[in-house]
């Protein structure tokens, strides 16, 4: 018998979700902030977290942070471990996020907008006109959260959603989790590689695992320092100079000096913008040159040849890294040794200013403490089910390796890692993990819909979302 349609009248009208109203979906961190409506493959809002503040007022986005005449002081909302720290201008970027590529503020009637009267009857300020009017009044919103977030700020999240945006429902889940949905699996060990936090966290059945959280700052911004420190040492010293500085540049052989002609400018140009810009040159060379040494065994240690890790990659060819103002070489063992500290706390460079790595920051001690916190019962099934996600975590060679220690370190065992082949999902994986969530018929009861938080309170997020 063919299903009849209900009619419209007799609708539940407290579901969200379905084809009628889509989720946005938002997934904050500490280097950007994804967007984007559930049920589709990648966020279309994309926004760095990073924002520029000159004489009191906040700029947003690439095009407005990146320019040197502004003067800009750059600053984050978020803390290094992922954590919202600054909430007001944290609200005003992700609405930023939200409105500027996925939802515009409606259009008013014309009737009653005043965009139609004769210009000189127009006494009202324009900008009344639409003052009762939310960002988000149509649309759920399902946002991401760190395993570590306290209840103070998942309460705050609520608070936001509900009464700054006028959303109609709301959902609060862990990144962690997310991304193991993204990779279609309920019970899995995350191994997620950020910019600023590495965590390793068993998952069971949709749940967190308290006990296994681990997180270490050696991820990108870590990686960053390593090569900082490399360019400090390396014999011709590295000067790493941000594109914005570089007016032309001839080309030389590798080694050679650099022959550049440098910008000058007349405004002071703060210290915190050019270290976001210096950033961008070190992830360009992150994503070409640095490499992780793929195992067996440590890159310092032996190899059955009799000879050293090093100095085999010493016999491999390097790779040619051009820097904006033209300096050239080629890297060799060094483009290895520069991520070696991941995996070794004894390989990694001295930072100023930074304590030294310990062991238990390692990639292989936070798998060893995480596997080791949960029930023997569930280890066989997390070492089967690891899902490697974060834009860390696609430096060339960092699957292998990770396979290559574990299988080190639980000999006998069967280890599978799944590490999508995509350089999108790999970077958005707790983002598509959401969209799908959003997008599932079976999650519209799941919603935290306004009715609720108006009977419960900012608390009901602590009650419903585990």
């Amino acid at each position: 018998m063919a299903s009849q349609t209900i009619a419209s009248s007799m609708q539940p009208t407290d579901v969200y979700g379905g084809d009628e109203v889509s989720a946005i979906i938002l997934d904050p961190g500490y280097s950007s902030v994804r967007a984007g409506f559930a049920g589709e493959d990648t966020p279309k809002s994309f926004v760095n977290s990073h924002y520029g503040v000159a004489d009191g007022r906040s700029v947003f986005g690439d095009d407005a942070i990146h320019n040197p005449l502004a003067g800009l002081e750059i600053r984050n909302p978020m803390s290094k471990e992922g954590i919202v720290e600054d909430w007001d201008t944290a609200t005003q970027l992700w609405e930023y996020a939200i409105t500027s590529r996925l939802t515009s503020f409606k259009q008013s009637d014309p009737r009653t907008n005043g965009l139609n009267d004769d210009s000189k009857d127009i006494d009202i300020e324009m900008e009344g006109v639409d003052e009762g009017e939310k960002a988000l009044e149509e649309h759920p919103l399902l946002m991401t959260e760190t395993a570590w977030n306290t209840t103070k700020n998942r309460e705050r999240s609520i608070e936001i959603a509900m009464e700054s945006w006028g959303c109609p429902a709301f959902w609060l889940a862990r990144n962690s989790v997310l991304a193991a949905f993204g990779a279609g699996k309920a019970t899995a060990l995350v191994v997620d590689v950020g910019a600023s936090t590495t965590s390793v966290i068993s998952i069971h059945d949709g749940l967190i695992l308290k006990k296994s959280i681990q997180k270490s700052p050696l991820a990108g911004n870590w990686l960053s320092s390593q090569l900082r420190s490399l360019f400090s040492t390396t014999e011709p010293k590295v000067d790493l100079i941000p594109h914005y500085l570089i007016s032309s540049k001839t080309p030389v052989d590798a080694g050679a000096p650099a022959q550049a002609v440098y910008r000058k400018y007349e405004n002071n140009i703060p210290e915190s913008f050019r270290a976001l810009e210096e950033e961008r040159v070190l992830t360009e060379f992150k994503e070409s040159v640095v490499q992780v040494w793929t195992g067996p065994g440590r890159l310092g240690s032996a190899n059955p040849a009799g000879t050293t890790n090093i100095d085999y990659v010493k016999a491999q060819p390097g790779r040619v890294f051009e820097f904006p103002d033209g300096a050239n070489q080629m890297w060799g063992v060094d483009r290895m040794n520069v991520a070696e500290g991941m995996w070794d706390e004894k390989a990694a460079l001295p930072v100023p200013g930074e304590p030294p790595v310990t062991k238990a920051q390692t990639i292989p001690e936070m798998v060893r403490a995480s596997i080791g916190a949960v029930d023997m019962d569930l280890r066989a099934a997390l070492l089967q089910n690891i899902v490697v996600t974060g834009g860390t975590s696609l430096v060339n060679g960092f699957t292998d390796r990770l396979h290559n220690e574990l299988t080190a370190m639980y000999p006998g065992a069967r280890i599978k890692i799944q590490a999508a082949g995509l350089t999108a999902e790999r970077r958005f994986g707790s983002w598509i993990g959401g969209s799908i969530l959003g997008s599932l018929g079976t999650f519209h009861q799941m919603w935290i819909s306004r009715k609720e938080y108006e009977e419960f309170g900012a608390n009901v997020v602590e009650k419903r979302c585990k």
